[in-house]
């Protein structure tokens, strides 16, 4: 009864309930966080405080922000993974046993239930503030809503894309995007001579996934469709004995294993630029040891001390993998695109490495988008477009600043080719989460643990944002919309995101790589070959894999220690975290 008491005291009252329905010992981890939470400095402790601290709330969250969401009719069945010792077409054959887990046509899963507030789903405006909207209207074409076998979650929502980091935006989501994409040749993958991607005869790209492409998206599909074939080359050398198909299948596993590695410890730390996250990351691929132990003596001692990437079997946590429909909400991050692109100048003669390439032309990104995108692109081409992009910062994830040009946008449908209706995405966005029952800002906060705000001054201290949050939503805060209380909420210095938003990354990007068979019990020598797992194991950076094809292009214009960084800002400083956790120079 005292504990009770005490604890009673102590938790949230809005979080009583849910702490209520935890184990004992959950419940004790669960007020440690919750007292550095009231403190409201958990990010500014030291490293490795903040790393416990991060540790503790990712398995809670990976206790009670799983859920499943049942599957159909024929659910999957056994089979016998020596058999499908590489990444299929649509997905299937990766969990151990169930073969159709994180396939194609699967659930969406949840990280908390569809949310039973009574708000409407409709998206009104007063008159005055639809006036000066691009458009005035457009059509919701209505997500399929799909009945399931969960006690927990009765309807879902099918994905029609493979959500393994199984490289499908290259390769495609089931056996017809595979043959579109494949030459047939040494294991390679169809390129144009010029390096850009090839279309067919509608001028749409070919590659795994050209569902609203725009140009720079296109740019790096090529890329990554030269690292496979660069694979395939390096593979044929080597093992003379693998035939076209074995090429492509050993090559799609390096090449999925390397644009994963870059996603967790070189995209994401510029994303959350912190010695946190740069700690955090590493340690999700090299563990606590790093990667110098990795390397010379192999995963060692579970995931804290070498990682999740080589474990000895994948963890779901009692919950079959999917993508959760709140990572999907989270992931809207179209204000980082901005409204024109600074086409760069790279053949100037008077730029040195320590310049900004001059500006040739301001390009809207209207015309760098769809089909008109690919024809910008195959003029400008390859270097061209890289080195603009590299130099152009990407925009801030904040209130007032999504894209013009997205707000009438003429979108594709899954084969990539225009709708006749074009919409306006920021409203599109909103109406996505609401229509999908994502919870909003407040009960968002709840179910992931968090203190929920009573007051708008409570998210942010910017007067301008609380007093348009109020015209919008009153004194109502229960009402506001999870994507806008995500721009509003006030930034942790480093992060390109919000707290919120991050503790979902926290939960599903170590999520990716644990419940992969690819990258725990098939990560080895066996599956990849010796020379295809020493090719992941060098590739460290974005910039690696430019220096793969264009060194050039690296040695003239990177000057930043990550190709994600702006190219001609300084290299980061001596980091404060222990030099074996620090990325290699």
């Amino acid at each position: 009864m005292t504990f009770s008491f005490s604890l009673s005291n102590l938790v949230h009252p809005q979080l009583r309930l849910i702490v209520a329905q935890m184990t004992l010992f959950d419940t004790i981890l669960f007020c440690i966080i919750h007292l550095v939470d009231k403190m409201g400095k958990w990010h500014r402790l030291p490293v490795f405080l903040v790393l416990a601290y991060l540790g503790i709330r990712r398995h809670l969250h990976q206790r009670y922000n799983l859920l499943h969401v049942g599957g159909k009719d024929g659910d999957g069945r056994d089979y016998d993974p020596e058999k499908f010792w590489y990444r299929t077409a649509d997905g299937r054959c990766n969990h151990p046993q169930d073969d159709l887990i994180g396939s194609q046509g699967t659930f969406f899963g949840r990280n908390m239930p569809p949310t039973c507030s009574d708000y409407e789903v409709e998206i009104k405006s007063p008159d005055g503030i639809a006036d000066g909207c691009p458009l005035k209207s457009f059509k919701f074409l209505k997500s399929k809503e799909v009945l399931t076998t969960s006690s927990q979650v009765k309807t879902g929502f099918l994905n029609t894309r493979t959500p393994w980091w199984d490289g499908s935006v290259l390769y495609g989501n089931n056996n017809e995007g595979m043959i579109r994409v494949r030459s047939f040749k040494d294991g390679k993958l169809k390129i144009s001579e010029d390096g850009l991607l090839q279309h067919d005869n509608k001028g749409i790209p070919i590659s795994g996934d050209v569902r609203n492409c725009w140009a720079g998206f296109s740019l790096l599909q090529a890329l990554f469709i030269k690292e496979h074939n660069s694979v395939c080359d390096m593979l044929k050398k080597h093992y003379p004995d693998f035939d076209d198909e074995k090429l492509y299948r050993h090559a799609r596993l390096v090449t999925s294993a390397v644009i994963a590695k870059i996603h967790t410890i070189d995209w994401t730390i510029e994303l959350l630029k912190t010695d946190i996250l740069i700690a955090g990351m590493r340690i999700n691929w090299y563990g606590v040891l790093g990667k110098r132990f990795k390397d010379f003596f192999g995963h060692f001692g579970g995931h804290i001390l070498s990682g999740l990437v080589g474990l000895r079997q994948p963890k779901d946590h009692g919950v079959p993998y999917s993508l959760t429909e709140e990572f999907v909400s989270v992931y809207r991050m179209h204000s980082l695109l901005p409204d024109t692109l600074l086409l760069r100048d790279t053949s100037s003669t008077t730029t040195t490495h320590d310049e900004c390439p001059p500006i040739l032309e301001e390009v809207p990104m209207r015309e760098m988008a769809g089909l008109e995108g690919e024809r910008s692109l195959s003029n400008i081409r390859m270097e061209q477009m890289m080195v603009s992009m590299g130099y152009q910062a990407s925009g801030a994830i904040t209130l007032w600043n999504y894209p013009s040009w997205m707000r009438n946008l003429v979108t594709h449908d899954i084969n990539g080719e225009d709708r006749p209706d074009p919409v306006d995405m920021a409203a599109l966005e909103i109406y996505r989460d609401r229509e999908r029952r994502v919870a909003r800002y407040n009960e968002f906060r709840r179910n992931l643990l968090m203190i929920p705000i009573s007051k708008w001054e409570d998210l942010t201290n910017d007067e301008e944002v609380v007093e348009t949050l109020h015209e919008v939503y009153g004194n109502d805060v229960e009402k506001l919309d999870l994507l806008v209380g995500l721009h509003a909420e006030e930034k942790i210095k480093g992060f390109a995101i919000s707290e919120t938003a991050f503790f979902i990354f926290l939960l599903i990007a170590s999520r990716r790589l644990e419940a992969d068979r690819f990258f725990t019990t098939n990560f080895n020598a066996r599956t990849y070959t010796e020379k295809g797992l020493e090719w992941v194991n060098k590739s460290e950076s974005m910039k690696d894999v430019i220096n793969h094809h264009y060194p050039h292009i690296t040695s003239k214009w990177i000057k930043s220690s990550s190709a994600f960084s702006v190219w001609n800002s300084m290299p980061d400083p001596e980091s404060k975290i222990p030099l074996y956790l620090r990325p290699a120079p």
